[in-house]
């Protein structure tokens, strides 16, 4: 006969006044972990006690109860009960449920309570707090019960907003939490399940990957664009933003990238009949012109508007108040923290009254036009006073413009930049860009023309600010220009410096030249030595005999810099300005001379392989022959199976710091001649030298020639 099975029988329960209660010896939690002492008894007064404690009855000698308990598992539900009492918020005799144990030991009652336990899945965490938050409650009320950050509770919220399917498969151990906090970035359910079933077949299942495909049509909160309108005008006029709660995003990124442009050209409209209105002929806008817009243009000369009383009056006292806190502080090692911030301060308000607004005569005014653009930061920026040449033509024609001197010709509009008379036109956007390979294009085929051509153009910038830097070098190569027009009338090779001083335009141009930092150089060192010249042209050779050698070579290198021409001209473009490649070829040839002997250094120059300038415009097959050269076999294969818009972005962020460079942007693999004497910068040629030997040596050449 089969024996039944034997019936388990629970400890019985009864309640217990809590002054009968005493904190076991026997209880193994020593170490102080996870919520304090004080939350659990604040949870305790909100909800009650949510269960109960195990306790054993106190022995005497004899073996006979004593009337009092001990609690050897439920140590921290005591000690929160008792700061309640302490508290005087619960009555020391108040009842306490109780689970009265007598069999066993109780230490090992109370490993076993503490061993057994299971934490709360974190989606059980999530779905929890969504429940609350559908119950009424607010995201406040939530942390609040819950001792938690409110940043926390939307946290929570935003993970159990996520696609339900990707919950699944985060509960089945599919993903990883960092991966469900990547998709928290956007709550279109579809995208997030477009975007997980292509990594996940891809393999590239990283973070940061995720949000990267899943912001990929969107606008960073720091673009110059959303910076100019604001992200609340944006978000006013529909805007959605998404925000990473999980990491820093710098703002988050604009999703409607349409309505953003339309904000963006609404508010240079405005912003351009603003301008308009101060009695300019044309206003010219666009969320940014291309370098050298401004060339063929000439730009008037105004006058700093005066200062008025109340501003000379502020510019006293800030002066005042900075002269005191140095004279106070002038012996201290280190200013106090308050103090430093008031000086950057006061210098700030001090600089900001340096820039004056330019006051210009109303019959000047009535030809001219401005240029009303977005700068890199998002600030409003706006040039005038520039006249067209059918302006400049009318004008002397009809009424000589006798505000401005005429050969003030010294500012660098592409075309396409036109303004019109009293209705500003409002250009946004870059045209032009060309279409992306087909996927699968591996051959390796040549680099596309406006790929070549773009490049080159930064490399002629750059090669202009390299050579504006280096009066001695400059003067050799003008000097070889000069040599060869001479004495080789009919070479068939084109210098790379049009001693013309021309300074040729690019026909394509890569995006953001005119912040790259050549432009940003070039056009500081112009703006300097605009300030060191007179207003006309009739006083300049005045005031450059009163110039020393050096300064007449600084201002040599600048001005010969502007005329170099590195630019790599297609077959097309050869044809029509009948030049023959040979031609070109040897004006780049000749480029790389020049290139050598200042030592051009283009990653030095700001240029990077990314996206945009280069990864996007060639096939995959150069995309990995980049990263092969710069990372080794081991990058490549962490791409070589993504498709090309993937690969590109993965290419960007392994070559950035490598230092890549394309072939047209490489050093020439040359046989470098010795460097001229001065080409350190020290020693300047003999015409801008005070050597005597120097001059000597010139008579003697002089000499030599004389007698042969």
């Amino acid at each position: 006969m089969t024996k039944a099975a034997q019936k388990i029988t629970l400890s019985p329960s009864r309640d217990i006044p809590f002054n009968k209660l005493v904190l076991s010896q026997s209880n193994v939690r020593r170490v102080k972990g996870g919520v304090s002492i004080e939350q659990l008894a604040e949870s305790i007064a909100e909800r009650t006690l949510l269960q109960s404690l195990n306790v054993r009855a106190v022995l005497d000698a004899e073996g006979n109860e004593t009337g009092m308990f001990e609690v050897p598992a439920g140590g921290r539900r005591f000690r929160a009960l008792e700061l309640l009492v302490k508290h005087k918020r619960m009555a020391k005799t108040q009842a306490v449920p109780c689970v009265v144990r007598d069999q066993g030991l109780a230490i090992d009652d109370s490993l076993a309570e503490n061993d057994q336990r299971i934490g709360l899945h974190p989606l059980d965490q999530f779905r929890a707090f969504q429940a609350l938050r559908d119950s009424g409650l607010s995201e406040e009320e939530i942390a609040a019960r819950h001792f938690v950050l409110v940043a926390v509770v939307k946290q929570r919220l935003r993970l159990a907003a996520v696609a339900p399917a990707l919950l699944e498969v985060y509960a089945a151990d599919g993903m990883t939490l960092e991966q469900l906090m990547a998709f928290t970035v956007t709550p279109d359910h579809a995208r997030q399940q477009e975007v997980w079933d292509k990594v996940n077949r891809s393999g590239c299942v990283a973070p940061y990957l995720i949000r990267r495909q899943l912001t990929e049509q969107t606008v960073r909160a720091f673009d110059r664009r959303a910076q100019f309108v604001g992200l609340q005008a944006y978000e006013t006029a529909g805007g959605v933003v998404l925000r990473d709660l999980f990491e820093t995003d710098d703002g988050g990124w604009l999703q409607d990238v349409a309505l953003l442009d339309r904000l963006v050209v609404e508010k240079l409209q405005t912003e351009a009949e603003q301008i308009g209105a101060e009695g300019w002929k044309w206003v010219s806008a666009a969320v940014d012109f291309p370098f050298g817009h401004t060339h063929g243009l000439r730009e008037l000369r105004g006058e700093p508007a005066a200062l008025s009383t109340e501003e000379k009056a502020m510019i006293d006292a800030l002066r005042t108040e900075q002269a005191k806190l140095e004279a106070d502080y002038g012996n201290a090692e280190e200013l106090p923290d308050e103090v430093d911030q008031r000086l950057g301060e006061i210098e700030t308000a001090l600089e900001a009254f340096d820039d004056r607004p330019m006051i210009y005569a109303p019959a000047a005014m009535a030809r001219a036009g401005a240029f009303v653009s977005i700068d890199a930061e998002g600030r409003l920026q706006v040039s005038r006073g520039f006249v067209r040449p059918e302006d400049e033509i009318a004008a002397t024609a009809d009424q000589p413009d006798t505000e401005v001197e005429a050969g003030d010709h010294d500012s660098v509009v592409a075309p396409g930049a036109e303004g019109l008379t009293r209705s500003p036109t409002i250009v946004v956007g870059n045209t032009g860009a060309e279409a992306p390979d087909e996927e699968g294009e591996d051959i390796e085929r040549p680099l596309p023309d406006r790929l070549i051509g773009e490049l080159s153009a930064y490399r002629t910038l750059a090669l202009r600010d390299a050579l504006g830097q280096q009066p001695a070098i400059a003067f050799q190569a003008v000097l070889h220009s000069f040599v060869l027009a001479t004495f080789y009338p009919f070479g068939s090779a084109l210098n790379c410096l049009e001693i013309s001083l021309r300074s040729p335009s690019f026909p394509s141009q890569p995006p953001g030249l005119q912040d790259s930092i050549p432009a940003k150089a070039i056009a500081a060192r112009h703006a300097a030595w605009k300030a060191k010249l007179p207003a006309s042209d009739k006083d300049v050779w005045a005031v450059l005999e009163a110039m020393d050698g050096a300064a007449q070579a600084e201002l040599f290198a600048h001005c010969a810099a502007q005329a170099v021409n590195a630019i790599s001209e297609p077959a097309n473009r050869l044809q029509q300005g009948r030049l023959t490649a040979h031609q070109v070829r040897g004006r780049l040839d000749q480029a790389d001379r020049l290139a050598h002997a200042v030592g051009l250094d283009m990653v030095n120059a700001g240029w990077r392989p990314t996206v945009d300038s280069y990864l996007s415009r060639v096939t995959k097959h150069r995309i990995l022959q980049a990263v092969r050269e710069a990372k080794g076999e081991d990058s490549v294969q962490l791409i070589e199976h993504l498709k090309k818009p993937d690969m590109a972005r993965e290419a960007e962020r392994l070559l950035d710091g490598s230092g890549w460079l394309p072939e047209p942007l490489r050093a020439a693999d040359m046989n470098p001649a010795a460097p001229a004497e001065g080409a350190d910068g020290e020693a300047l040629p003999a015409f801008l030298s005070d050597d005597e030997e120097a001059t000597e040596g010139a008579d003697e050449i002089e000499e030599i020639a004389a007698a042969e």
